[in-house]
This record gives structure tokens, sequence and C-alpha cells, in this order.
């Protein structure tokens, strides 16, 4: 058992660690010396203070790697009566996209001093989310975050009035989809603006389901943008972020198709799309453009490389965990500017077909 009565870094004693070479415990001392800061300069970076400068949180950063700095957690929540512990919905668990946003949520928790408990959810079985809700009020967080969410999902959050802070998105929970920054509803755009240039005049837009706000918002954005530009909508087809659903958004079509390309909400779809449209006997690009959203790792390497916007998603999470951390401090979110998903041009969009000009 660890004694820390009278040693000469007990005011710390909530804040220890392990030396990379099995030594004494390292105090918060230690880091600020390694590091070549104060001992309260460490202590505002493990409280996720970000005015301090650059080079001295990578000093900082760096102490705490090399002389393998842990955080005692138990003493912690003794001493504060917190555990700087954070609970972390995951919704599509297997999507590369919100993982690595929780990456991003992870990078900046770890920074700050917290740790980030995930939570994976089925979003679409309500006894779940109820007994998850429940479980929560046991498991002592400091506060939920939730990277993306669902209509059902949000309601039961705001009915659950869980007595710990709550952030969906970038959204405070219960203020509305048009508060949540969005980087991939603002570039579709770019998107839109893309196939116009290209000739097109006719899109359809493959939608995530109509109970997410984060499709809703994309779906708003093409509708705006398409009519913006003068060009026609030729419907929205909701699928559910798989592949599986792109393809079948395409199958559920008459044998007709009056439009020219597609934009899709999300990359996997949008492979999906494609994959309808060549059993169809179409070629992409020359008889169909396909866009996606996300720029996941292998559209580059996609028959054809997908046009898709490339979305931050390690930024969003990042981001997102500090306008959380900043709303447990009683404390204004920090201003993040909304930076549009730009554009990434493939090998699946090209000219609109010389037949339908």
């Amino acid at each position: 058992m660890l004694e820390t009565a009278g040693h000469p870094d007990s005011e710390n004693a909530a804040l220890i660690g392990v030396h990379a070479g099995g030594e004494r415990p390292a105090t918060i001392r230690d880091v600020a010396s390694h590091a070549g800061v104060s001992h309260q300069t460490v202590a505002r970076f493990l409280k996720g203070d970000t005015s301090i400068k650059k080079p001295a949180r990578e000093r900082i950063k760096l102490a705490i790697e090399q002389l393998d700095y842990r955080t005692n957690r138990s003493a912690q929540s003794l001493k504060t009566g917190k555990t700087n512990t954070v609970g972390l919905f995951i919704l599509e668990i297997d999507d590369p996209g919100p993982a690595r946003t929780v990456k991003g949520a992870i990078h900046a928790a770890r920074n700050a001093g917290y740790v980030l408990d995930t939570i994976a959810l089925d979003t679409g079985d309500a006894e779940e989310i109820e007994s998850v809700l429940e479980s929560i009020r046991h498991q002592g967080l400091d506060a939920i975050l939730s990277l993306d969410y669902t209509d059902q999902m949000a309601q039961a959050l705001r009915e659950a009035d869980l007595p710990i802070p709550l952030m969906m998105s970038n959204a405070v929970a219960g203020l509305g989809d048009e508060l949540a920054s969005d980087a991939p509803a603002a570039g579709v755009p770019f998107v839109v603006q893309h196939l116009a240039e290209l000739g097109h005049e006719r899109l359809l837009h493959v939608a995530g389901p109509h109970t997410w706000p984060a499709a809703r918002r994309r779906s708003r954005a093409f509708e705006q943008a398409v009519e913006d530009r003068g060009l026609v909508s030729a419907g929205i087809v909701n699928g559910d972020w798989t592949a599986r659903s792109g393809f079948d958004a395409i199958n559920s079509l008459g044998p007709e198709l009056d439009f020219t390309a597609v934009v899709a909400a999300n990359d996997r779809m949008a492979l999906g799309v494609i994959r309808a449209l060549t059993l169809r006997g179409l070629r992409v690009p020359d008889d169909m453009s396909v866009t996606g959203i996300d720029d996941m790792p292998d559209a580059e390497f996609t028959s054809p490389p997908l046009t898709t916007l490339r979305v931050d998603f390690e930024q969003a999470g990042h981001d997102s965990f500090l306008s959380l951390l900043a709303t447990m401090k009683g404390e204004p979110s920090p201003v993040i500017p909304l930076v549009p998903a730009p554009l990434v041009v493939r090998e699946s969009t090209g000219p609109r077909p010389a037949a339908q000009k």
C-alpha cells in the first residue's frame, strides 16, 4: 500500500505514476523538472488548460511519456469527488469514420488527464438505451459525450435528466440540430458545384437514416446546394450508412434512371451505389458519376477511386472533447471555426454523358 503522509510531494499524492525504469513513483514535480516548467504549469496541463504555449505543452507531453507518468484516479477521486472519467457513446463501432473520431477524443482526453469509458450502443434498441443510461448513474462518471446520436437517443438522454454534464456532438443536448458543427454538411455544396461544372443537371441523393440529425443536415445541404445552382434533385433515398443500403437504394429505383450523378452521404453507401450501377451495365464515371463523404482510408483504392469529401474525424473528436471539458468547468465553449470538409476529386466523377446533353 502506498504511503503518502509525510512525503515531500504529498500535496500531489493524487497525481502519481511510475518511472519507466521501475523506480519510485513519479510525481508532478518530476514531470515539471523534466519538462523545464513549474509544477503549477503541469497541473494546469493535466486539467486541460489550453492557454499553455505549444512548446511547453510538447515538453510536458514528452516528459509524461518518458517518465511513464500516470494519474492515480482512485486517490484523485477521494480527494476531489471526481473520477476524471468520461463516458463516450459509440454508435457505429465498425465504421472507420467514427473510430477515427473516437481516437481524436481519446487523445484530447488523455492530454487533459481524463480517461474515456467507451460505451457501444445499439440505437435501434430502446431497452438497451434505457439500460445503459440507468447503469451510468452508478458508474461514477464525470460527464457524457456522444459523438453522434439519433432522435431516439437524444430524447432518452434528455429525459434521463442525468446529474452530470452531457454533450451530443458539438451541440449541447436539446439545443437543436442547427447548432452542431458539421463540416461534412458544410462541404456538400462543393460536391454539387463540382458535378455542376461537369455538366450534370439531375442529381440523386442517397442519404443516411432519417432518424439521424447528421443525415438530415447533409440532406438539407444537398437540397439547398442543388436549388442554389439551378439544378434538379431527382429525389432522396435513405440508407443506413452501410454499403448494402447504398446498393439497395439504387435497386429500389425503376429500370430507367433519370439522373446522371449520385451524391451519397458517406463513402460506404457510395461503394454500394457503384456496385449496383455496375450490375445494371452502367460504367462509373462514363455513364454515371458517384461521390461520397468521409474519404475513408481505402477510398483512393476503390474501383474507380472515389471522389469524396475529406472529413477530419480526429479533429472533430478532439474539438468535441474540449467543448465538453469547458462545459464541465463552467466555462464558455471554445470558439471552433467551422471549416467545410474539402473535396477530393478522383476518378468516380466525370462529364455528363454526351447522350444526355
